[in-house]
């Protein structure tokens, strides 16, 4: 009697997308979508023109605009030249090689981990890639997504293939209820913080638990998006009645039969009971606080209500001097709280926080309040499809009477190449996914954050802890 062995989700994809798999060689992996942008995009075309090579599958792949878009009037020309050849470059070669676009003005504009699961693009047990390192929050869906660099986008667009090492697998596991004032974006800073930038490097992570099944398809996709901050190739959540309900809806999924049929195909895939992990990691979230980043790079987070950490307190030399250069970066002073720092700027979106779940947040906090007279508050949609819902629902009049700016959809100052940055000095509550150096604009200091957060900072033009506000 042959004995089967129990498989996580990660293996169950992985196995089933195998082309090539020859000893001591890196496997041949079969991408089923590839979803491309302004930034990362152009090389790899000019390297098919190089080599006389077409698009193998032009229907397996899709772009936007995302990174480069101004998130004010479209009717402008484009200020930065460097912007607008870069849109122009991407008109040029989805128009060569027969790649779908969403271009500015299209219905379905939007950031590219946004319209991807919006549009039923994304979908359980495929494989996405994208020249994007937050691809990763496609596994919400029970997908193998990564990022992936331009050499890479030129493979997939002429072979539909990769060549990839097999990554380990991290199961983590959130057990307890999650407390109010506490949301997604708190549990993953909370995870980063405990493991470190480093401490997922070349594992795909799987998020499993209580607190997870709890979470609505938006906050898991946040969840996901952050997991290459803690050094992960992936992040990955086994589909349920959830993930079906979000997709029964969208544009792409299979119709009638088809979707019945890709149901029954999509609840087989979880792991598997007794399946193994290279490692395992379990978190109470019952106890969980609002979570705030302190320094230059997202694993140095804290709950809001404790001091910004001494350098001296870090276990060995080098974690000091990392805490010690940041806070100099920062202007910080170790030991002291970070409630009550006061700040500049508020930056409420990115492909991290900027769906509808998102903006509800924010606005809940900014009804029937005025923004602090010394702090900048820009809210910007991820895509023009929340655009349009967030104006049925009148939260623009909300955002616009407390007085914060209500834009386009895009990156916007999440990548700060777009016109919107912050000035050097400037201190800023970001709703984003990366505060490293510079980031949000030269000199710009970022303080990671959830909406709640951002919101509630914003109305008190200080670091603030959201649960003082809520009712």
């Amino acid at each position: 009697m042959t004995t089967v062995t129990p498989k996580n989700l990660f293996e169950k994809i992985w196995d089933d997308h195998v082309v090539v798999q020859e000893k001591n060689c890196p496997t041949v992996l079969y991408i089923d979508l590839h979803l491309i942008h302004e930034v990362t995009s152009p090389q790899a075309f000019d390297g098919l023109r190089n080599r006389g090579l077409k698009v193998l599958r032009p229907n397996c792949t899709v772009a936007t605009m995302d990174h480069s878009i101004p998130t004010t009037d479209r009717t402008l020309p484009i200020a930065d030249p460097i912007a607008a050849k870069q849109l122009d470059q991407l008109r040029i070669n989805c128009g060569e090689f027969g790649i779908p676009l969403f271009d500015i003005g299209n219905e379905n504009l939007g950031i590219v981990h946004v319209i991807g699961p919006e549009l039923g693009l994304t979908q359980p047990g495929v494989t996405l890639v994208c020249g994007d390192s937050h691809t990763s929050t496609h596994g919400a869906f029970g997908a193998l997504a990564f990022g992936i660099g331009t050499t890479e986008v030129e493979h997939v667009l002429a072979t539909q293939c990769l060549l990839q090492d097999k990554p380990k697998t991290y199961e983590v596991h959130f057990d307890g209820f999650v407390p109010r004032g506490v949301v997604a974006k708190d549990l993953i800073l909370a995870l980063i913080a405990k493991i470190g930038i480093g401490g997922g490097t070349g594992h795909v992570l799987e998020y499993t638990g209580e607190a997870i099944r709890s979470l609505s398809m938006e906050g898991r996709m946040t969840i996901c998006n952050m997991s290459i901050e803690g050094g992960a190739r992936a992040g990955m959540i086994g589909p349920d009645d959830t993930t079906f309900e979000y997709l029964a809806t969208r544009a792409h999924v299979p119709q009638g039969k088809g979707w019945d049929q890709a149901v029954t195909r999509w609840q087989n895939l979880q792991s598997d009971e007794g399946a193994a992990y290279d490692q395992t990691l379990s978190l109470d979230v019952s106890q969980l606080e609002p979570m705030i980043t302190y320094g230059t790079n997202p694993g140095m987070g804290i709950p809001i209500s404790q001091p910004v950490p001494k350098p001296e307190s870090a276990q060995g030399p080098v974690a000091s001097g990392a805490i010690r250069k940041a806070l100099e970066y920062m202007d910080l002073e170790g030991g002291k709280p970070l409630l009550g720092q006061p700040i500049d700027v508020v930056f409420i979106g990115s492909c991290t926080n900027s769906r509808m779940s998102d903006l509800r947040q924010a606005a809940a906090i900014l009804k029937d309040r005025k923004v602090n007279p010394g702090v900048r508050v820009l809210v910007v949609p991820g895509s023009e499809k929340i655009k349009k819902q967030a104006e049925i629902e009148n939260l623009p009049d909300i955002f616009r009477a407390a007085g914060a700016e209500w834009r386009e959809a895009g990156c916007s100052m999440c990548i700060a190449m777009n016109g919107d940055q912050l000035s050097p000095g400037e201190y800023c509550v970001s709703t984003s996914n990366r505060n490293f150096e510079g980031r949000q604009g030269k000199g710009g200091r970022t303080f990671l954050a959830s909406p709640l957060t951002a919101a509630a900072s914003a109305v008190n033009g200080m670091v603030t802890d959201v649960r003082t506000m809520l009712d």
